[in-house]
């Protein structure tokens, strides 16, 4: 057996079958599973209580996580003027208007989140096919559409996450690195849920929250028991 497939199997040792834990001891069970080369990702998966497909059930907003990202991000700024300068003085990495939109489509896609202010919409929407997919189309929703570039920016360099319920009723958000430790994971995986909370629309009947699990890049999902997230 390989080195993986033993560290994968004392892993999954740690984790009893079927049991919802605390957050507290969920985020405990993930950050001490057996280490990779690298510092993985912790990611959260919310399953909600909603209908994606009706309108009025559509959960999608974005939260600043308290503790970051544990990551560079690289954001792209479509704006001209005060605002292009107001952009790259609050960090943003590129900055321009129709010229960065012929650059994108002729391939080029060195960034990470995209920010644009209301009247450059009109230009970015010409690559909705390229952006759409991967995620990075500029919305109102989440903040990144809007003239307040700076704090737009600001927000997103210092680990803003977007997140979005998906076709299974699920919400899929990265919460921060297992260096990390259990401390600061528990406050950014507590500030996801807040959001979430905060969003949950008014036609939706029953537990809103359904199912929380937390996982590492390598390690095995582990179980939250939705009603200590209640609590929290």
């Amino acid at each position: 057996m390989s080195n993986k497939g033993k560290r994968i199997v004392e892993a999954k040792k740690k984790v009893e079958p079927g049991r919802r834990y605390s957050l507290r001891e969920a985020v405990e069970l993930v950050v001490s599973t057996p280490r990779v080369k690298f510092d993985e990702t912790v990611d959260a998966a919310i399953r909600l209580g909603v209908n994606p497909a009706h309108a009025d059930q559509m959960v999608r907003g974005s939260v600043v996580l308290p503790h970051g990202l544990g990551k560079s991000v690289r954001v792209l700024v479509f704006a001209k003027g005060e605002k292009e300068k107001e952009a790259l003085d609050a960090g943003a990495d590129v900055t321009g208007s129709d010229d960065i939109v012929e650059k994108i489509k002729g391939g080029w896609l060195e960034f990470d989140r995209v920010v644009a202010t209301p009247d450059m919409m009109g230009s970015v929407g010409k690559l909705g096919k390229i952006l759409g997919p991967r995620g990075l189309m500029p919305n109102p929703k989440v903040g990144t559409v809007t003239f307040d570039v700076g704090n737009a920016v600001r927000d997103l360099k210092s680990g803003k996450v977007e997140f979005r319920v998906e076709k299974a009723g699920i919400v899929h958000s990265p919460v921060g690195k297992v260096s990390f430790g259990v401390e600061k994971l528990v406050e950014n995986v507590t500030a996801v849920v807040e959001a979430i909370v905060k969003l949950k629309p008014s036609s939706s009947k029953g537990a809103y929250l359904r199912s929380v699990s937390l996982s590492s890049t390598m390690g095995p999902g582990v179980k939250v028991d939705p009603l200590d997230l209640r609590s929290v």
